[in-house]
């Protein structure tokens, strides 16, 4: 008799109503539910988990298992005696497999295991696909001083990353960033991480997997996304500016330097990693040569010159083997101090180091 009343009154939109609940009915007989095997290894993986739980729980006939896989927790420290625990644990629910999803994995998921599911492999990336492929997207976005970036849902490759077909992916231009100007990788990764999840749903409930549609990328962009190595966070006082100093640092920090120790300049060298990192302090700079350091009469911070004319100021610093100590003290105990000069800076004596960083 309801459905009699609706029909009088509205038969169009009562009809359009019947046949999306039949069209659910027959997808939903039709469709295997999902036996999901999902790898993930940070926290951008673990919004996707959370909404994989959730959508399983609230509609059983879409996903009807999920097994969790995440890598061995990574030595770190010094003699890598320390443990740093992935932030995701292994669930195993003891079902065959028939779509593996990698998130922030960081391991090529085995071509025997693809294969093995019925629906292939999926993958959330963080970045507007072909643009940013690699490691590590979110840092180098925010080094390109990028002012837009997305998510990217692709099919999982069996030998390359980032190289599979694009199914979804957010709307060109994409998702503006905010505060591009302080953000940090954290930060950014805690906007995008949701934004993720709610892509991979979607694919999920459209059932992109089984689609052969590869989606055209609006953006002709390529730049590449590496891992994030050592050489990438060295400073190179001859080129950076203080404001490249201090956004490199902000984004993939801390920096490192290279320093003379000793009495004897050029003889010996050891790292100076910035544990602190920097401040720009505006105090007339003396003139110096870019990466010189001075340390000022009953003060803790080391100051260094940049090649754009500007002082920036270091707290702590940590010296190869003598551990984290505040900068006047460690570069004095490592030897890197020329006692023999003395300038005015202002009306304070101050003291350099034997040669600039490097």
């Amino acid at each position: 008799m309801i459905i009699q009343s609706q029909l009088r009154r509205s038969p169009l939109l009562v009809q359009q109503s019947h046949i999306l609940q039949i069209r659910r009915r027959l997808l939903t007989k039709s469709a295997e539910p999902l036996r999901i095997l999902f790898c993930g290894a940070d926290e951008f993986s673990i919004a996707s988990l959370e909404a994989l739980h959730h959508e399983k729980e609230a509609n059983p006939d879409l996903i009807k298992s999920i097994d969790v896989v995440c890598k061995v927790g990574k030595k770190h420290g010094r003699g890598l005696k320390n443990v740093r625990e992935v932030p995701l644990c292994p669930r195993p629910e003891g079902h065959a497999i028939n779509l593996v999803i990698a998130v922030s994995f960081g391991l090529l998921i085995p071509a025997r295991v693809l294969e093995n599911a019925n629906y292939g492999g999926l993958n959330v990336h963080p970045s507007l696909l072909p643009d940013f492929r690699g490691a590590a997207p979110i840092q180098w976005a925010l080094l390109h001083k990028c002012k837009m970036t997305g998510i990217t849902l692709q099919t999982l490759h069996p030998r390359h990353f980032d190289e599979g077909k694009i199914l979804l992916q957010t709307p060109h231009p994409g998702l503006e960033i905010p505060n591009t100007d302080s953000i940090t990788p954290s930060e950014l990764t805690d906007f995008l991480a949701p934004k993720g999840a709610d892509l991979l749903l979607r694919g999920l409930r459209e059932r992109v997997f089984s689609s052969r549609n590869d989606l055209k990328p609006k953006s002709d962009l390529t730049r590449p996304a590496p891992k994030i190595t050592p050489e990438d966070r060295h400073i190179d006082w001859s080129k950076w500016s203080a404001q490249e100093i201090l956004r490199r640092h902000r984004i993939i920090g801390p920096l490192w330097s290279r320093a003379a120790v000793g009495h004897v300049p050029g003889k010996d060298e050891k790292r100076v990693v910035w544990s602190s990192g920097f401040e720009t302090v505006h105090i007339s700079p003396h003139d110096t040569k870019p990466g010189l350091g001075l340390i000022l009469a009953s003060d803790p911070s080391i100051y260094i010159r940049t090649v754009d004319q500007q002082i920036l100021r270091a707290k702590g610093i940590i010296v190869e083997g003598l551990g984290n100590k505040e900068a006047n003290l460690a570069v004095n105990k490592a030897k890197m101090v020329d006692l023999h000069t003395s300038y005015i800076l202002g009306t304070i004596e101050t003291h350099q180091l034997w040669r600039p960083f490097t």
